[in-house]
């Protein structure tokens, strides 16, 4: 597509004037286009059963319960105030409702897989902290083996926040190429190169997943809803065979919200089709009905400012070093690109809510923007769908009905190809 090409060709140039860029991460992204294995399929994970919380806001002290020691390093991290606990994956049964509520200086704590063969428990903390100690103990007396870890409060200074190549590392695997050691030989020998696939890229992307369950309601998270959501769309756009699908998880996986752009740009999107559902406070009344939302610098209501902050947080939710991002560059070449795209997420949008509204309840005011991160790929056309409120009892009815799937997943699928059809049509041949 022209249009396409000139973008590239710009944002070309832009990488090379733009010396910031360049200290990126430039880990090379493989999309997850073919579902992992289901933690299912490994039964022998160890079992976390309970957990303890003891001290005071001096001192605090975490014991988790387990059937089996498990390999595991403990950090803590600044602004916001969080302790992390990385350990091979487990299976969390822990009592309903745990975590919810902390004691001295845990505020409260998540848990949750953030990648095949890992999970992560954070910590809330009431202010700056350091891990004073940890360890496990095998079990004795009746007692089952226990992960300890202790929090000593400090005066921030103590609370540094680990390396880059100390944290992000962990989080890798989910997406990134496998490593070539951990491999038979048979999978690292050399193939023929693969014929390139011309159809236009479609990225779905499931929000929140593993540790972040994003909003909840009637016993419902917003990861598996958006998931299951996600794998449908999938399903009914490569019916048509006209283009490829990358999902950014196939799983309940953790994926931070740079890698989830990664993806998308590594394959050269022509699309990007965030999926998520909102939750309205209760304070603030209620709310009902689909949106779509668009990429801006400033909210186009309060409530849009109010969703953004709540998205853009699930790297804090999940454990991420977020004093190692990245700085955007304030490059002419890449702000007229990004304005191109906006144009073009503009367009899709109102298609979108064009096929939607004929089958789904929307929003009084379907059409929104703000600053959300996972659509600010200078490049790709993106759009955050929030299928409708699990605070709202209608809502979350239609949520979890099948047929009510159906029928939004193919009035989104018809707006895809309505949308690229007409860019495929009016671009003419690439070459």
């Amino acid at each position: 597509m022209a249009g396409r090409a000139n973008r590239r060709i710009l944002l070309g140039c832009a990488v090379v004037c733009a010396a910031a860029w360049s200290c990126a991460d430039a880990t090379v992204v493989r999309a997850a286009q073919t579902e992992p294995p289901s933690p299912a399929a490994g039964s022998n994970f160890p079992i976390a059963s309970d957990v303890r919380l003891a001290g005071d806001e001096k001192k605090t002290r975490f014991v988790l319960d387990l059937d089996k020691p498990v390999q595991f390093r403990a950090f803590t991290l600044t602004d916001p105030y969080r302790a992390v606990v990385d350990i091979s994956q487990v299976s969390f049964q822990l009592p309903a409702g745990v975590g919810a509520a902390g004691r001295g200086l845990i505020k409260a704590f998540r848990y949750g897989m953030v990648m095949p063969g890992g999970s992560r428990i954070v910590f809330d903390l009431t202010g700056p902290a350091r891990v004073a100690n940890s360890f496990m103990l095998d079990a004795a007396n009746g007692q089952p083996p226990r992960l300890v870890l202790e929090l000593e409060q400090t005066d921030g200074t103590a609370a540094v926040p680990p390396r880059a190549s100390e944290v992000r590392p962990e989080l890798r695997p989910a997406i990134a190429d496998a490593s070539a050691a951990s491999l038979p030989a048979a999978a690292i020998a050399p193939k023929a190169a693969e014929p390139v696939d011309p159809r236009p890229v479609v990225v779905i992307d499931p929000g929140h997943g593993g540790i972040d369950n994003g909003t909840q309601s009637g016993g419902e998270s917003e990861k598996s809803l958006v998931l299951g959501f996600g794998l449908a769309l999938r399903d009914r756009i490569e019916k048509s065979g006209k283009y490829r699908v990358v999902m950014t998880r196939t799983d309940d996986t953790f994926i931070p919200l740079a890698d989830r752009v990664k993806i998308a740009r590594s394959q050269s999107a022509a699309l990007l089709v965030s999926i998520h559902a909102d939750a309205l406070p209760r304070h603030e009344g209620d709310a009902q009905g689909a949106t779509i939302y668009t990429l801006s610098d400033r909210g186009s209501d309060a409530e849009a400012e109010r969703l953004a902050e709540a998205e853009n947080k699930a790297d804090a939710i999940g454990g991420v070093n977020l004093t190692e991002e990245p700085t955007e560059v304030a490059d002419i070449l890449i702000d007229l690109a990004q304005r191109e795209t906006r144009t073009f997420s503009n367009r899709f949008a109102r298609v979108l809510i064009g096929e939607m509204k004929r089958t789904v309840r929307m929003h009084k005011h379907p059409l929104k923007s703000a600053g959300f991160r996972v659509l600010k790929a200078p490049d790709i056309p993106s759009v955050l769908v929030e299928l409708g409120y699990v605070s709202n009892k209608g809502d979350l009815e239609h949520l979890v009905s099948e047929s009510w799937r159906s029928r939004t997943v193919g009035s989104m699928a018809q707006a895809i190809d309505a949308f690229l059809g007409k860019r495929l049509a009016t671009a003419g041949p690439t070459n």
